[in-house]
């Protein structure tokens, strides 16, 4: 288990994780009400470019530094429901695509609750499940974005069963088939205390970043999901606290 995952784990016993100031082992991200990052925080503290940098922080720790060590196939995974895991997958890969000359594919495979084609404001037709039960290039089935060297893979046509394709073979022939054509992927899946989807993506995945929420998700389900990660044998490079307040000034802060 990674270092950073590590120091949460250390906080204080079975409350939600609070607020704290962000140690130089992980990623803090917040984000407004659904309409782009908040501005401040009413102390002076600018949200939206603190958010800039914490994504930049998590995109050269996990990609940038490694150099040909660093992992090309990223899981995303929320413990809980709704506390922005999709956003943070979305915005890691833009600034991931920005900031190197190799190609980036983000793969919507949250068949539960996709997000990606409104996140970045194209449409749905043919994607991931499509890929999955056609044939051709897995290139055919990709939306390019901007910049040019960003694609996204969105969830395609969904059906009640559509989850059950994620535990098919074909799914880690279309992923390999991927691995030629891209030199990064990120991969959206469904809360883990929700749904088994994200452990039959995870044994695919060169690496999993753990979301979490501030002040609402709870240790023990933190520890829960980490145990069944580490069934798949797929490290977890990290995790992400999201939605954290900042109670003092800027100015204090930076001192911390």
């Amino acid at each position: 288990m990674s270092k950073n995952f590590e120091l949460m784990q250390q906080a204080a016993s079975e409350r939600p994780f609070q607020s704290a100031p962000s140690t130089t082992e992980s990623a803090n991200l917040m984000h407004g009400n659904g309409n782009g990052f908040a501005k401040s925080n009413g102390h002076g503290l600018d949200l939206d470019r603190f958010a800039r940098e914490e994504t930049l922080k998590l995109v050269q720790r996990v990609f940038l530094l490694q150099a040909s060590t660093a992992p090309r196939v990223v899981m995303f995974a929320g413990v809980d429901q709704g506390n922005g895991c999709s956003r943070i997958c979305a915005q890691t890969a833009e600034v991931l695509a920005a900031n190197l000359s190799g190609t980036v594919c983000v793969i919507d495979a949250n068949l539960r609750t996709p997000s990606m084609p409104e996140y970045f404001g194209v449409t749905n037709h043919r994607g991931l499940t499509d890929s999955l039960l056609q044939d051709g290039p897995v290139r055919n089935f990709a939306k390019q974005l901007r910049p040019a060297n960003l694609w996204l893979l969105s969830c395609g046509a969904l059906a009640a069963d559509s989850p059950n394709l994620l535990r098919t073979e074909k799914l880690q022939a279309r992923l390999t088939e991927l691995r030629q054509q891209f030199d990064f992927m990120l991969i959206d899946v469904p809360a883990l205390n929700q749904y088994a989807d994200a452990a039959a993506v995870a044994k695919l995945c060169d690496g999993i970043i753990m979301v979490l929420e501030a002040n609402s998700t709870r240790r023990e389900a933190a520890r829960k999901m980490t145990e069944s990660l580490q069934a798949t044998k797929t490290p977890i490079l990290g995790a992400v606290l999201n939605k954290r307040t900042f109670p003092v000034p800027e100015s204090l802060y930076r001192r911390l």
